[in-house]
């Protein structure tokens, strides 16, 4: 990797500081507090014993996200989108992508007709919120099975998780690849792409657009490259917060 550095002093293949504060809210069956830098994503987990209608009968449980921004999570005060009486476009297509990559990590059956409902609501944005849901998501979804599974609702010996998953922001700028871009390099980036990867280093989606000029293969392999060990460092951090007390 060159020598380059950045505004906030980071060479260009390192994460921001990333906290994750579990089981921040007293109520939720599982929750994490997230923090990408100056991005902070409040991640909260409900757990309800039973599926939606469709699934009823069919031995498999449900996961699910929905994604939200506070008002004055950005420099400017916006609109709440339920007093709006319209979600946005942008909000339904990162609550999906939420989900997807939760599910991606689920065995639903392990699970069983139970139903986890993932709120991630943005408390603070400086880029990445998505990917840094993502990864806080995983750690509120994690506590809310283990509390399903104390109130046998789940198998004792079930494994609802077969992998962990977590998210990063790639992008180049000024012709350099750069992993975790905070909003004043997301806003310049050449291509930015959002990549969401399991622990064991597979990848389950990949979202990249030329911002500017087109961007060749090697570009791409790069920031491939980059999203794959940023997220490999995302992982580890997610399993010592998860690790038992004294481990």
């Amino acid at each position: 990797m060159t020598e380059i550095t950045r505004a906030d002093g980071r060479a260009v293949d390192q994460l921001r500081p990333v906290t994750i504060e579990r089981g921040w809210s007293a109520q939720a069956e599982g929750s994490a507090l997230v923090s990408f830098g100056g991005t902070k994503v409040l991640c909260t987990a409900s757990f309800t014993n039973g599926v939606p209608r469709w699934l009823t009968g069919k031995g498999k449980g449900w996961v699910t996200a929905e994604y939200a921004m506070l008002p004055r999570a950005t420099n400017s005060r916006n609109d709440r989108e339920s007093v709006k009486g319209k979600i946005g476009g942008r909000t339904h297509e990162i609550s999906r992508l939420i989900g997807r990559a939760l599910r991606a990590v689920v065995d639903t059956k392990a699970l069983g007709e139970n139903t986890i409902v993932i709120d991630c609501d943005v408390l603070q944005a400086d880029g990445g919120t998505r990917t840094a849901a993502i990864t806080g998501a995983y750690v509120a979804l994690a506590d809310a099975i283990e509390w399903g599974r104390g109130k046998k609702f789940i198998g004792q010996k079930a494994q609802v998780l077969f992998d962990s998953v977590s998210a990063v922001s790639v992008g180049i700028i000024d012709g350099e690849p750069m992993l975790d871009l905070a909003y004043v390099e997301d806003v310049r980036a050449e291509t930015d792409m959002n990549v969401v990867v399991t622990g064991r280093g597979l990848f389950v989606e990949v979202q990249g657009t030329a911002e500017g000029a087109p961007f060749d293969k090697r570009e791409l392999d790069a920031l491939l490259e980059l999203g794959v060990n940023g997220c490999a460092s995302l992982r580890d951090i997610q399993a010592a917060v998860l690790a038992p007390a004294g481990e």
